[in-house]
């Protein structure tokens, strides 16, 4: 039996305002005086979340690691290390007592959360405040004690980070792990959760594609089947080497037109079809022939000039209690782009140790910033990439001021966080 697709309908009343119902109202955080960008196309619009609505908050227990992943930021920074400390922590949980909707906490960042002796305790604790409770891991500290503790607390989704799908092209990434112990560790978690149709927490794979590792996707794949993965997450490398610039997936797709949304290129649709070997060949040359392509309704453009973290309504907190926008923007480190080496200094907005985080949330220059960002008014970087100007983000040449995000890699839909 086929069901009913879940429908929802909203009403204009006799004065021509548009009534959407209660959920998403909640949902979105559309509270009266928000304001609400809209997108037209040809049949309908998008409204977005309001800048204003805080939907998730990364928090990030520890910049530690017990890995050595050629492809971290942490290989061409100099910063403090430490954890967080039990009092920034409570602030942090007294913020989100007092907020009006419980928002989405990731515990992730730089580090490696299961490195935090106390993240168990952690998650139990926000878990209680209503909020849904995700963390990325490397997997390979989840002994059977830890993650007994860490699905005993309520966790709703872990993302494990498994880059490759044989032993020596896993190692090959992240120094100082072995693959069957990872895939143990996961193993033994799910064995671990109480048995129901959707086992909590859920499982996702994050990848970290690259010419080194690209073949081995299918098999990944299908290994995290057999893990019962219900999400995969894919991305890009941002290279933090020279070395590693060689290693992308993405030399021309910054400049391709086929990835432009702009209403005056020539324009492809394309259908939803067989992918195998008679079309493999006919779409590849089709995605290279110079138009823009719609695949299905899709424009695939879609994802250019969006940051997705503003999109979320989503910000960071660090270890020491520092707040940013993003977690790119946590720290000062170095990428690569066009084979120019580009300086993405750090954004602190404030510290959760010294003022409430909702308060720098709405403080009017971040919100300001915000609306900045989402209209995403940045000299294009990425497409262009020539100018000394794109070597860091402190300015542009349209004259935006710091952190001037037109180089930024996601908010083109290359790199993506879970």
């Amino acid at each position: 039996m086929i069901s009913a697709k879940s429908q929802l309908w909203a009403k204009v009343d006799d004065d021509g305002r548009l009534q959407l119902p209660k959920s998403l109202v909640e949902q979105y955080g559309l509270q009266p005086g928000a304001r609400v960008r809209i997108d037209q196309n040809v049949n309908s619009f998008r409204l977005h979340r309001p800048v204003t609505h805080l939907n998730k908050i990364y928090i990030e227990p520890t910049n530690r690691c017990n890995l050595d992943c050629i492809t971290c930021m942490r290989n061409n920074w100099d910063v403090v290390y430490g954890n967080m400390t039990s009092g920034t922590f409570a602030r942090i949980l007294d913020d989100l007592k007092s907020m009006p909707a419980p928002p989405t906490i990731l515990f992730g960042g730089i580090g490696e959360p299961t490195f935090h002796r106390d993240l168990p305790d952690m998650i139990r604790q926000v878990k209680e405040t209503g909020c849904r409770v995700e963390m990325v891991t490397n997997g390979t500290l989840l002994t059977a004690e830890r993650s007994r503790q860490i699905i005993k607390a309520g966790l709703d989704m872990v993302w494990v980070s498994i880059d490759g799908a044989k032993p020596e092209s896993y190692a090959d990434v992240r120094l100082g792990a072995e693959l069957p112990n990872t895939i143990k560790n996961i193993e033994q978690f799910r064995r671990l959760r109480r048995p129901r149709h959707r086992a909590v927490p859920e499982i996702g794979i994050a990848f970290v594609a690259m010419k080194r590792n690209i073949g081995d996707l299918p098999e990944l794949l299908a290994l995290g089947k057999r893990l019962g993965v219900t999400q995969f997450h894919v991305s890009n490398l941002l290279p933090h080497s020279t070395e590693m610039s060689a290693d992308i997936l993405y030399e021309h797709t910054l400049r391709s037109i086929t990835y432009l949304p702009s209403p005056w290129l020539r324009q492809l649709q394309l259908p939803k079809m067989d992918f195998d070997e008679v079309t493999a060949a006919p779409f590849l040359a089709a995605l290279r022939s110079g138009y823009n392509v719609v695949f299905a309704g899709s424009n695939f453009g879609q994802s250019n000039d969006v940051c997705t973290f503003i999109e979320d309504g989503s910000c960071v907190v660090g270890w020491d209690g520092s707040v940013s926008p993003c977690p790119p923007l946590l720290y000062t480190h170095t990428g690569y782009l066009h084979g120019y080496e580009r300086v993405s200094h750090n954004h602190i907005i404030g510290n959760i140790n010294e003022r409430n985080l909702l308060d720098l949330w709405l403080d009017p220059e971040y919100v300001v910033y915000r609306e900045r960002v989402h209209q995403f008014a940045f000299a294009p970087c990425t497409a262009c990439g020539g100018c000394d100007l794109s070597r860091a983000n402190v300015n542009d040449c349209f004259d935006v001021p710091a952190p001037a995000c037109g180089g930024c890699l996601w908010a083109q839909g290359v790199i993506q966080c879970p």
